[in-house]
């Protein structure tokens, strides 16, 4: 495999998925928010609907990467157990009493229950050792370690440009570590040996939900809730640097939980098409950025998103197919991620089957839907494309 995309739209070769597990049965009432997630989902049902979902891809010749599995496989590696152990142990809430116990206990495991606690955590109940100040003081059901039920959403850690992938910076603190478990299989698993990273979790803030590639060369990224104006310079900079973009979109988008990614707003279905929530549509612009020949990076004047996209992918039009009927069921059906889809090929993309209006409209407008359940998948708020990390796309 040399893994790759260039396109929101190609024929999809290989995608990593995470299937919920354990981390998502960490959610209660007490917790449920600052893990970001609106609900807490029945976790047997979003099994079974991801699991439909995994299947469709299948059916359609896409491979199936899971990330937990790359992740067992990648701690096989001694250097790799050391690394994320180190790292899961960094942080300072922990003290050193509890923090040298939880690293000589955290490496007498295997490399499958390594990474159980990796993805699901541990409370402070669970340890068997290592009692001082820091457990003492410390609620019996407070995390040492917290889970990671967003592991679910696997576009937002990483994002293939071109024949590089991009390493985010996740800008919530809940999710600061999906990125380290991210770079740890990109860095250590066979299946990527030799693949270039780019960006990494250092850097300013960008989420892959913010990054689409509109086209060869062309890259629009969402600035808002969670990527920074300076995290889409630096990506910007980077995908000049290594010949992944010819022109870069800077698109501001509202800082508020239904519109936290650009793929919350706009999703491509085709080469010229994007389903786009209309109620944001006629204030949506763009920035396009591009290099020139002294390296430097020029800024164009603001135009409509849908105009300085046409300019950059050297398309007359760009066609705007509308989330829901009318400005309330817009609103719902963007709520319920509608126009969140992922293309698995030129007018053909995996939908949530409750958008009805919005499978509809793209439909109509010669898109073939595979519509999925997501009742329980979309508690995180999140559709097919924010569960999904393209590896390789014609």
């Amino acid at each position: 495999m040399s893994p790759g995309a260039n396109s929101e739209v190609g024929r999809l070769r290989t995608v990593m998925l995470h299937r919920p597990g354990p981390e998502l049965q960490r959610l209660t009432p007490r917790n449920n928010d600052k893990l970001l997630f609106d609900g807490i989902p029945w976790v047997s049902r979003a099994q079974d609907e991801h699991d439909a979902f995994a299947q469709a891809l299948r059916d359609r010749d896409v491979e199936v990467l899971y990330l937990f599995d790359l992740l067992v496989e990648t701690l096989a590696d001694p250097a790799n157990r050391d690394r994320a152990i180190a790292d899961v142990t960094s942080s300072l809430h922990l003290g050193d009493t509890l923090r040298d116990f939880l690293r000589r206990s955290l490496a007498d495991l295997d490399a499958a229950a390594l990474a159980l606690v990796l993805t699901a955590g541990i409370r402070n109940d669970e340890v068997r050792g290592g009692f001082g100040l820091v457990t003492s003081l410390l609620a019996r059901d407070d995390f040492l370690i917290d889970p990671l039920p967003n592991l679910l959403f696997t576009r937002d850690s990483s994002v293939w440009i071109g024949d590089r992938v991009a390493i985010t910076s996740l800008a919530m603190p809940a999710r600061e570590r999906e990125t380290q478990l991210t770079d740890l299989i990109y860095a250590g698993h066979p299946r990527f040996a030799g693949s270039e990273r780019i960006h990494g979790d250092h850097h300013e803030h960008v989420e892959g939900g913010d990054v689409l590639l509109l086209s060869a060369g062309v890259i629009a990224v969402g600035v808002g809730e969670r990527t920074t104006p300076a995290g889409a310079e630096r990506l910007a900079r980077q995908a000049f640097e290594h010949g992944l973009a010819t022109t870069v979109l800077a698109v501001p988008i509202a800082q508020e939980r239904a519109t936290m990614h650009l793929d919350t707003v706009c999703t491509m279905v085709d080469t010229d098409k994007i389903v786009m929530y209309p109620n944001v549509a006629d204030q949506l612009s763009a920035y396009a950025v591009t290099r020139n020949n002294s390296g430097d990076l020029e800024v164009a004047r603001s135009e409509p998103f849908l105009v300085a996209a046409a300019k950059a992918m050297q398309i007359d039009t760009l066609h705007q197919i509308d989330t829901g009927l009318d400005p309330v069921t817009a609103e719902r059906e963007q709520w319920d991620d509608g126009n969140n889809t992922l293309a698995i090929a030129p007018r053909l993309a995996v939908a949530y089957e409750r958008n009805v209006e919005t499978n509809s409209r793209l439909e109509a407008a010669g898109i073939e839907v595979i519509a999925i359940s997501g009742s329980e998948l979309g508690s995180g708020r999140g559709g097919p494309r924010c569960m999904s990390c393209p590896i390789d796309r014609d």
